[in-house]
């Protein structure tokens, strides 16, 4: 990665299904054009399988992803930060691009639940690499 290329994070609570979710999109839509990370402020054991079955129908493959917790490095190596309902969880830093998008939480939910997050989620995405590129 080249000091020109941003860097967006995205948090939520478990790191298991909306931002593992952005993650995937972001990875699909821009390439090596966005470094992108995600964390979760309580992270889960693992991603949530309804997320990850919502993205293989979209052809993006998520299965290696494991969520992470959110560290203050994390932030601060990130040019844009956008939160998933983790409220006063996430510091905030002078400078930095913050979005908080409200999204359904997946968790415990079925496929045609999950399907309008997801879609929902890549609209978002899709606005984000105009912003950013």
């Amino acid at each position: 990665m080249t000091a020109t290329t941003p860097s967006v994070l995205f948090v939520c609570v478990h790191n298991a299904g909306r931002s593992q979710m952005a993650a995937g999109f972001l990875r699909e839509l821009a390439g090596d054009r966005i470094e992108v990370r995600s964390a979760g402020s309580l992270p889960a054991d693992r991603i949530n399988p309804v997320a990850v079955e919502a993205m293989a129908e979209v052809g993006i493959d998520i299965t290696a992803e494991q969520p992470k917790v959110l560290t203050v490095d994390a932030v601060k190596a990130s040019d844009v930060v956008i939160t998933m309902g983790c409220g006063d969880a996430c510091p905030i830093f002078p400078g930095k691009r913050y979005e908080d998008w409200t999204l359904e939480d997946p968790a415990g939910q079925g496929i045609e639940a999950v399907r309008p997050i997801r879609d929902d989620i890549r609209t978002r995405i899709e606005t984000l690499v105009g912003e950013l590129i």
